[in-house]
Order: structure tokens, then C-alpha cells, then sequence
């Protein structure tokens, strides 16, 4: 006998607001922050400061908008932070030699979405878990930046086309923060209005059912590591024309701002559920976060315990609000 039970139904308010309750309370957060640094400090608020955090949390948005379809289908990627380091040494090393920037631009983007997907087919199609898998990327991306590097920064050469990208503004926005912008709608419509976003969903909710009801779920599960590591290698790009340099040291923590900033903005670790617009909001927090505490003339290192609390609260609340959720809504057998 199957009992079906459904939830009480409230006001259209409280629906919407029981619906969104994680990305409105990250939006609450994110404002309580930005009042809260605009108050203490005399510059938060100025244009150049937040051009400035919009130019340096690209890079972070990029990566966290490719992360929200992992960890969708129930995975993630701890190597995304070492993958950056990979392109942004490779990157540099060959511009160093004289290749045009627009060669080593479209040679990058390959490269990281052959690594992100050879991670993938070891994971979908050989069936090892994504944290085994990533964490040994993880290592092995670092340690070859480490090698053809010998741990020196390389300096790139003056070349005004790639360090436009890292550095110049376009309407008033730096291009960074724009080409941000673009992958986020590319991300919200591919997740909200397209047939592979909602694979990806029901990879997510079910891999088994996906694949019994004619889905190629073996290959959406690894496609997203392809996107996680063309994602990285854009990532890689921007912050090696931004500084003008390659370094194997580079994104030293980056995968742990993005998994924060994706989890932080309402993806459920578990798969099957998660918002574009949350992710956004949960990268913005951080970022909003880690440059507030530099005007507060904290020490940056103290960011990294910022981020760990709140990789932990988001975690706790994930898994309270989807526990209720579930105990609560839906379909029950009994």
C-alpha cells in the first residue's frame, strides 16, 4: 500500500519563499556583508573597489559556474585549483617563446578540456570515485606545473591582445568581470532551457534511471569534467594576463573558494538539485568577504578560516534543509 502525502500549501509568498529559501538567505547574507564592510571601511563602497572585486572574482565565477554542474551530478572536482596552475604555466611558457596569443588562447581551452575529460572518463566510464580521481589531478596538474616551471614564475612578453583580457575594461566593466557575466548566462540557460541541462539534473537524482530511460548518462557525467577544465584553463588565462606571468604556485586554495561558493549558493552535495543565480551569489559573498577583511586590515590568511566556517555551515544547512524537505514533502511509501 503506498501512501502519498503532500505539503501543506501556504500563501504564493510562502511557497516562493520555501522554494528559494537557500539563495534568498545567501542574498540576505551577501547585503548583510556588503552593509557591513561599507560601515567599517571608508573605501568598500568607492567604484574602483568593487571594479576591483569584480576583476579578481571572475576567475572564481568561471570555475564555481562549471562546478555547480559537477557537483549536480553528484561529483567534484578538487582539481580545478591545479588545472588553473597547469595553463597558467603552460600559457606563459608559450608566449614566452613567441606563439601567437590567439594560438596559445584556442591550444589552452584544448588542453583543459582533454585533462578535465580523461578525469571524466575515469570516472564515468571505469567507475572510480570523482574525489579519488580529482584529488590524484589534483597532485599530478600540480607537480607537472611544478616540473616545467622548476617552481619559477615565468614572465609573459608585452602582448596587448592576452593582457587585454586580465586587464583592460570594456564599458566601463573590466573584461574579466564581462567575460564572467557571459559564462554565467551561457550557464543559467544551458542549465534552466536546455536538454543537456536537465540531463545533467537527472544524472544527478538518478545515473541508473537516467541510463534506463535512454540517456547517455555515462557521458553526461564525464562531459561535465570537460566543462570543469575548459572553465579552469579560461580561469588560468585571465590570471596569467592579469599579472602578466605564469606560476606553478598560482591558485594555491582556488577549489576551495569554488566548492565553497557553489555550495554556499544552495547545490546540494548529493546531487540532483542546484541554482546558477546561487552560485553567483555564494562567489560574490566570498569575494565580497575576502576583500572586506584586507580594508579591515586583517590578515589574509584569516580568509582561509572564513572560508572553511563557511564551507561548513553551508554544508550543515544543505543537509537540514533537504532533510526536512524530504521528510516532509513529496511521496512516502508505506
Amino acid at each position: 500500500m503506498t501512501v502519498y502525502t503532500e505539503r501543506a500549501k501556504g500563501s504564493p509568498v510562502a511557497d516562493f519563499v520555501a522554494e528559494n529559501a537557500q539563495v534568498l538567505s545567501i542574498a540576505v547574507f551577501f547585503f548583510a556583508c556588503m552593509v557591513f564592510f561599507t560601515i567599517t571601511t571608508d573605501t568598500f563602497l568607492t567604484a574602483g573597489n568593487l571594479l576591483n572585486v569584480v576583476r579578481q572574482a571572475a576567475p572564481i565565477l568561471i570555475v564555481s559556474i562549471a562546478m555547480t554542474l559537477v557537483i549536480i551530478t553528484g561529483g567534484i572536482d578538487l582539481s580545478v585549483g591545479s588545472m588553473v596552475a597547469l595553463i597558467n604555466a603552460v600559457g606563459a611558457i608559450l608566449l614566452a617563446a613567441g606563439y601567437p596569443w590567439l594560438l596559445v588562447l584556442v591550444a589552452m581551452l584544448m588542453l583543459g578540456g582533454v585533462l578535465g575529460l580523461l578525469q571524466g572518463w575515469f570516472i564515468a566510464y571505469q567507475g572510480i570515485p570523482a574525489f579519488i580521481v580529482t584529488l590524484a589531478g589534483l597532485s599530478i596538474l600540480r607537480g607537472v606545473a611544478l616540473y616545467i616551471t622548476q617552481g619559477y614564475s615565468v614572465p609573459v612578453p608585452d602582448v596587448p591582445g592576452f593582457f587585454y583580457l586580465g586587464r583592460g575594461d570594456l564599458f566601463g566593466m573590466p573584461v574579466p568581470a564581462l567575460i564572467g557575466i557571459v559564462v554565467t548566462i551561457i550557464g543559467y540557460v544551458v542549465l534552466s532551457s536546455t536538454r543537456y541541462g536537465r540531463r545533467v539534473i537527472a544524472v544527478g537524482s538518478n545515473l541508473e534511471a537516467a541510463r534506463r530511460v535512454g540517456m547517455p548518462a555515462k557521458w553526461i557525467l564525464a562531459s561535465v569534467y570537460l566543462v570543469a577544465g575548459v572553465a579552469s584553463a579560461i580561469s588560468g588565462l585571465l590570471i596569467a594576463a592579469r599579472l602578466g606571468s605564469g606560476s606553478s604556485n598560482a591558485a594555491v586554495g582556488f577549489e576551495l573558494q569554488v566548492v565553497a561558493a557553489v555550495v554556499l549558493g544552495g547545490t546540494s552535495l548529493m546531487g540532483g538539485r542546484g541554482t546558477i543565480l546561487g552560485t553567483v551569489l555564494g562567489t560574490m559573498t566570498i569575494a565580497v568577504i575576502g576583500n572586506g577583511l584586507i580594508l579591515l586590515h586583517i590578515s589574509p590568511f584569516f580568509t582561509q578560516i572564513v572560508t572553511g566556517a563557511i564551507i561548513l555551515a553551508a554544508i550543515w544547512l544543505n543537509t537540514r534543509i533537504f532533510t526536512t524537505n524530504f521528510r516532509f514533502g513529496g511521496k512516502k511509501k508505506g
